[in-house]
């Protein structure tokens, strides 16, 4: 897998993706930015939820659950000194369907937690990851 991140002005940078996609990531004011995209720390916490998601849609899919829709919510505190790691997230799914059954769900978080999710496995080095879920009929 290959990226590449360029510096456009200011504290702007853009990422590109080896697939062909790019996103631009800046900073706050107070650090030189303008705030026109996410924080690179933000994006960070995008991608593992993204991660997790798939997952969590994937497998109950495969569990012939009739999913659809999911959502994850994503509360992260960082270290106040540098480096200013993630020290706790917490993910909060919302899984909508109809007659969804709560044991595949709360299995589904689990298996992407501890052992398909690359992001949030990484990310459990420095951090204290937790979970939970609301299921909607639906």
């Amino acid at each position: 897998m290959k990226a590449r991140v360029k510096w456009v002005e200011n504290a702007s940078f853009l990422g590109e993706t080896e697939s062909g996609h790019a996103v631009l990531m800046d900073g706050p004011p107070d650090g030189g930015g303008r705030n026109l995209g996410p924080r690179p720390m933000e994006m960070l916490l995008l991608g593992t939820g993204g991660c997790t998601a798939i997952d969590v849609v994937h497998i109950l899919k495969k569990g012939r659950q009739p999913i659809s829709n999911c959502s994850v919510e994503i509360d992260a505190e960082r270290a106040g000194e540098d480096p200013k790691v993630f020290t706790r997230i917490h993910f909060h799914f919302t899984v909508a369907g109809s007659g969804l059954n709560p044991v595949q769900v709360e299995r589904a978080i689990q298996l992407s937690a501890e052992k398909y999710c690359s992001a949030s496995i990484m990310l459990g080095k420095t951090a204290t990851i937790t979970h939970d879920f609301e299921i909607v009929e639906g």
